[in-house]
C-alpha cells in the first residue's frame, strides 16, 4: 500500500478519535511487547489460544524483523501509544496470507480493528494477495463480528473449538458501502467538537475594534452562543465584555472550539497549546501561512486529533436553536433555515449567507473552508446529511482534494436533498484565480462538469444563479419534465418568456384544443390558450388564479410560468394578479414560478395563504434557467442508483505485472510496443483484430498470408517508439492483395522511415463499421477518465467525444454511449447497421476497470474501434505508462 509504506496515514476511529496507520518495523519491538503485556489474561488467551508470554515475545520479535516480501505489519497509535497492530504473513501459494490482530485494552469497540484491516487489505492488493486467512476461537465474538462487518465475502470453517476464516479481498460495491457508512459515523462525530462545541475560545481577539477576532468574538456575543465563550490575550483584561484569560491553559473549562486569529508565523504555536489543552476543534481565520508554518499547523492538528477548519477563512455558524455559534466575521449573523452553505472564499460566502436572508431560506450550518487543511466538502455533505435539519446544500468548491471520494458522498446526498455549486473556475483565467487564491491545482472545465453530471450536483454558472435555483427547489415542488405553460398578462412578455424557456432547453408545447377550450372559458374574451397563454390585461383575481390552478393540475405541462406587468386597467379595477397566485390554501402538484419584470428585487419568495411559497423573478431567463435546473434534479433522481458492475473474467494481478515490468525496464514510463500493448487489453478482455509481428519483408509476407481473409486483403502498419499519428505520416497501406503488394508496401515503408521503422503490424482489411473511439485519460487532480466519440482519421478534428470519470457504473456507460452528437449512429441512423450496444457498453466497463487498477496508465487510445450488428472489435491502440502510485481514493484517510 503506497501511502503506508511511504508516509503515516492520519484516519478517524468510529468514536471520531484520530489515530495515526503506519508500517510498523524494528524499533516497535518493545511497544508491541508491552502491547501484549498490559493485555488482561482474557484478551491474551483469545489472542494467542495460551496466555504464555512466550508467544507474546515471539510476535514482538516478529514485528522486530521489519519488512520482508512476505510480511508487513500495519500499527495504529494515538499520542505516540500504540493501540492497535494488523499483519500479514504471504503463505506459500503466494496469493494468501495469513493476519493477526491486536487491539489494546481499553480501545476495544472504537474501530480499530477495522481501520486497520481496510489498510492492511489495501497494502495486499496492491503486493498481489487477493484473500486473507485467520484462525479464531470460535468463542472471540469480538473477531469473528469485525470480519463480518468489513464487507467482504467472508467463509468459515469450524474445526472444533476454532474456527478458520477466509476473507476474499476484492473490492466490490458492498465493501465500499461498508466503508462509506463507518467513514460517515467517524466523520460526524468528529465534527460536533466543530459545529457544536460545548465551550469556544477566540485566540488573538485583539482590543483594536477593527480586527478580525474581535469581530468574531462579539457575533459570538451578540449572537447568543448556547455555550460559555472566552478570550485569550497577553495582556487578560477583557475584550469586547469578554473575560480574557492569558493562555489556553488558563481557561477555567477546555474549550471544544478554539477561532485562531493570530499573525501566520505565531499560528503552529498556538495550535499546539490547543492540542496539549485538550482542544477538540479549530477555526484559523488567520492567513498568508508558508509552508513551514502550514505544515506545522496541520501536525499539530494531527498529533492532538483536532478538526480544522482553514486557514485564511471568514469562519463558520450553526443555527441551531440549543447551539447558536456564529464564529464568522461577517456584518450580520446569519438567518436560521435549512441551507447548508460551505464555501471557500469569504467573497461568496458572504454573497449566499445575505442572498439566502433576503429570500428567508437561512441557514442551518455555514462554513467557510478557506484552504481547506482538513475540513472538505466531503465532510459538510456528511454532516448536513445526517444532522437533522439540512434539506438543501449549497457548495462553492475552488479545488478537489479527493475527487472520487467527493462523487460517491455526493451521489448519495443528491438522493435525499439538492446539492447546488458555482462552477467556478470555468475560463484560464478563473482557473488562475482560483490557483493562487488557494494554492489549488488547476482542474479543466470538462473533467469537472462531468463530476458534477455523474454525481447529481446541480452546477450553476453564477451566484445568482445558484440562488434563483435554491428560491425554486426550496419553494416549489419538483417539475415532472421539461413541458412548460407560459401565461402572461401581455403578449409581448409572455413571448418573452417562452423564448428564454426554449432557450434553456425547456418545451412549450401547443396545448390540446380540449384544454385550450377550457382556459378560453375561464379568461376574459380576447385571451388566446395555445401557449403562451395570453389572459389579456382585463383578466381579474379569481380567472388567473382558475386558469394557472387548472394547468398546474393538468397533465399537459409539468410546470406553469407566469409573467406579469402592472396594467393601468388593474389599477382601475383594483385586481391585484400576484395575490391570485398566492391564495391557493394548498400547494399545487407542479411547480408555479412568476416573472415580474418590475420588481424590485431579482428573486423574492412571494409568500401564500398556505405554506407553500411562489418564487418571483424579475427576468424570465433566470425563472427558465432555474426551472432547467429543477427538471434536471428530476430526470437525475428518476434514475436508480447504478452499481458499477462487477468483472469476473479480468486478469489484474497479470496486468499489474506486466506494467511493473514495463517500468522496470524503463522506469521514465512512456508509449508501449504494441505486443505489450495487446497483452495488457487481453488481461481485460478487450477485443481486438488479429495480428502479427513482422521484423522484415519477408516475416510481412507469411504473416499477410496467415492473416488474410477470404478476399486476401490485409493491412500493414508501420511501428517504432513514439509514432502517435500513422495516416498523418502516412505510416500504414491499405488494402494489400497479394505477397508482390505486401512487399512492395513493406519496402516503402522502410525507404521512407529508415532506421526508425523497428517493425510492422500486419492485420486482415477490417469489414465495415461505425469507427468510435475509446479510451481513459488521467487528469491529475479527478483521476481517470473514460473518453467514448467518433474515431477515425477525424476524431481530434471533430472533437465529438464525452467523458464520465472511472470507475464507470452501469448508468454511466449508457450515458457515455448516447451523449455524443454521433451517437445515433449506433442506434442505424440513415439505414447504417445498428451496433451492438451491449459489446460497447462493456467495452466502456472494461476500460472503466483497467484504468482503476492501474495508476500507472496514463493515457489509452483505442481508435478505432469497429462496430457493428456482429459485435466490436479494435484495430489500433496506444497505451501511455508513467510511474506513478496512487492512494485508493476510498481508503479512510484524513486529508
Amino acid at each position: 500500500m503506497t501511502g503506508i509504506q511511504e508516509a503515516p496515514a492520519h484516519a478517524l476511529l468510529s468514536d471520531g478519535t484520530t489515530v495515526r496507520i503506519r508500517q510498523a518495523g524494528p524499533a516497535d519491538r518493545e511497544d508491541v511487547l508491552r502491547l501484549y503485556e498490559e493485555m488482561s489474561p482474557e484478551n491474551l488467551r483469545l489472542r494467542f489460544f495460551s496466555v504464555s508470554p512466550a508467544a507474546a515475545r515471539k510476535a514482538a520479535d516478529r514485528v522486530a524483523e521489519g519488512v520482508r516480501p512476505a510480511y508487513r505489519a500495519l500499527a495504529a497509535e494515538y499520542e505516540g501509544r500504540l493501540v492497535g497492530l494488523a499483519e500479514y504473513e504471504v503463505l506459500p501459494a503466494g496469493s494468501t496470507a495469513e493476519i493477526a490482530l491486536a487491539v489494546a485494552d481499553g480501545w476495544h469497540h472504537r474501530g480499530v480493528a477495522t481501520l486497520l484491516l481496510e489498510h492492511l487489505a489495501d497494502a495486499a492488493r496492491t503486493a498481489g494477495v487477493t484473500a486473507f486467512t485467520a484462525d479464531a476461537l470460535s468463542e472471540n465474538h469480538e473477531v469473528l463480528k469485525v470480519f463480518h462487518d468489513l464487507g467482504l465475502l467472508v467463509t468459515r470453517r469450524f474445526d472444533g473449538p476454532e474456527v478458520h476464516c477466509t476473507v476474499e479481498l476484492a473490492e466490490g460495491n458492498t465493501y465500499l458501502d461498508a466503508v462509506d457508512a463507518r467513514g460517515r459515523v467517524a466523520d460526524v462525530v468528529s465534527m460536533q467538537p466543530l459545529l457544536r462545541p460545548r465551550a469556544a475560545v477566540v485566540i488573538g481577539a485583539g482590543r483594536r475594534p477593527g480586527s478580525v477576532g474581535r469581530a468574531i468574538l462579539r457575533n459570538l456575543r451578540t449572537g447568543h452562543y448556547a455555550g460559555p465563550v472566552f478570550a485569550v490575550h497577553p495582556d487578560a483584561g477583557a475584550i469586547a465584555g469578554v473575560h480574557a484569560y492569558r493562555s489556553v491553559a488558563d481557561l477555567p473549562q477546555v474549550a471544544d472550539l478554539a477561532v485562531i486569529a493570530v499573525p501566520a508565523a505565531a499560528v503552529p504555536e498556538v495550535a499546539e497549546e490547543c492540542g496539549k489543552a485538550g482542544v477538540r476543534a479549530l477555526l484559523v481565520v488567520s492567513a498568508s501561512l508558508d509552508r513551514h508554518q502550514s505544515g506545522a499547523l496541520i501536525q499539530a492538528c494531527r498529533r492532538h486529533g483536532m478538526r480544522l477548519v482553514g486557514p485564511n477563512c471568514l469562519g463558520l455558524a450553526n443555527t441551531e436553536a440549543d447551539v447558536r455559534l456564529d464564529a464568522i466575521f461577517a456584518a450580520h449573523h446569519p438567518g436560521p433555515g435549512t441551507a447548508g452553505v460551505a464555501v471557500q472564499s469569504g467573497g461568496v460566502g458572504i454573497a449566499l449567507l445575505e442572498g439566502l436572508s433576503r429570500l428567508g431560506i437561512g441557514v442551518s450550518s455555514f462554513v467557510s473552508l478557506g484552504d481547506k487543511y482538513d475540513v472538505s466538502g466531503n465532510d459538510m455533505l456528511q454532516w448536513w446529511e445526517s444532522d437533522g435539519r439540512t434539506d438543501m446544500a449549497l457548495l462553492h468548491l475552488e479545488s478537489f482534494g479527493n475527487p472520487r471520494a467527493f462523487s460517491r458522498t455526493a451521489r448519495r446526498v443528491a438522493r435525499s436533498m439538492p446539492v447546488l455549486t458555482v462552477d467556478a473556475g470555468r475560463s484560464e483565467a478563473g482557473r488562475r484565480g482560483a490557483a493562487s487564491h488557494t494554492a489549488a491545482a488547476a482542474t479543466p472545465t470538462m473533467t469537472r462538469q462531468v463530476l458534477f453530471a455523474q454525481a447529481g450536483i446541480t452546477a450553476t454558472r453564477t451566484i445568482g444563479e445558484l440562488l434563483d435555483t435554491a428560491a425554486l427547489l426550496h419553494a416549489q415542488p419538483l417539475p415532472t419534465g421539461t413541458r412548460v405553460a407560459v401565461v402572461s398578462n401581455a403578449a409581448g412578455v409572455g413571448v418573452l418568456a417562452a423564448d428564454a424557456c426554449s432557450e434553456a432547453g425547456l418545451d412549450v408545447p401547443t396545448l390540446a384544443a380540449d384544454l385550450v377550450d377550457e382556459l378560453l372559458d375561464l379568461l376574459p374574451d380576447g385571451a388566446t390558450a395555445t401557449n403562451p397563454v395570453d389572459v389579456t390585461a382585463a383578466v381579474g383575481e379569481e380567472q388567473l388564479h382558475a386558469c394557472v390552478g387548472l394547468l398546474a393540475r393538468h397533465g399537459a405541462v409539468d410546470a406553469v410560468l407566469v409573467t406579469l406587468v402592472p396594467t393601468a386597467l388593474a389599477e382601475a379595477t383594483g385586481e391585484d394578479l400576484v395575490h391570485a397566485l398566492t391564495q391557493s390554501p394548498e400547494r399545487l402538484p407542479r411547480p408555479v414560478l412568476a416573472v415580474r419584470p418590475t420588481q424590485a428585487a431579482r428573486r423574492e419568495l412571494l409568500p401564500t395563504v398556505g405554506a407553500a411559497t411562489i418564487p418571483a423573478y424579475s427576468d424570465a431567463e433566470d425563472a427558465a434557467r432555474a426551472l432547467a435546473h429543477a427538471a434536471a434534479r428530476t430526470k437525475w433522481l428518476s434514475r436508480l442508483p447504478s452499481p458499477v458492475p462487477e468483472m469476473r473474467d479480468v486478469e489484474t494481478a497479470r496486468a499489474r505485472e506486466i506494467v511493473a515490468a514495463c517500468l522496470d525496464d524503463d522506469p521514465e514510463g512512456g508509449w508501449l510496443d504494441p505486443q505489450t500493448t495487446a497483452a495488457l487489453l487481453t488481461c481485460y478482455s478487450i477485443p481486438q483484430i488479429p495480428w502479427a509481428w513482422a521484423r522484415d519483408e519477408d516475416e510481412a509476407v507469411v504473416a499477410a498470408g496467415r492473416l488474410a481473409g477470404p478476399d486476401g486483403r490485409v493491412v500493414m502498419k508501420a511501428y517504432w517508439p513514439g509514432l502517435l499519428h500513422k495516416s498523418e505520416q502516412r505510416a500504414l497501406h491499405l488494402d494489400l492483395q497479394n505477397p508482390s503488394q505486401v512487399r512492395a508496401a513493406h519496402r516503402d515503408l522502410v525507404s521512407r522511415f529508415g532506421d526508425r521503422l523497428t517493425g510492422v503490424v500486419v492485420q486482415p482489411l477490417a469489414e465495415r463499421g461505425t469507427e468510435l473511439f475509446a479510451g481513459i485519460v488521467r487528469d491529475e487532480v479527478f483521476g481517470p477518465l473514460v473518453v467514448f466519440g467518433l474515431g477515425g482519421t477525424a476524431t481530434e478534428l471533430l472533437a465529438d467525444h464525452a467523458a464520465r470519470l472511472a470507475p464507470l457504473t452501469e448508468l454511466d456507460a449508457h450515458d457515455l454511449l448516447t451523449s455524443p452528437r454521433c451517437s445515433p449512429l449506433l442506434f442505424g441512423y440513415a439505414g447504417s447497421p445498428a451496433a451492438d450496444l451491449g459489446d460497447l457498453e462493456q467495452l466502456l466497463h472494461r476500460l472503466s476497470r483497467m484504468a482503476t487498477d492501474l495508476p500507472q496508465l496514463a493515457d489509452a487510445d483505442l481508435n478505432p474501434v469497429l462496430a457493428g450488428p456482429r459485435g466490436i472489435t479494435t484495430l489500433d491502440a496506444r497505451i501511455r505508462l508513467v510511474p506513478r502510485q496512487e492512494h485508493d481514493p476510498y481508503l479512510r484517510r484524513l486529508r
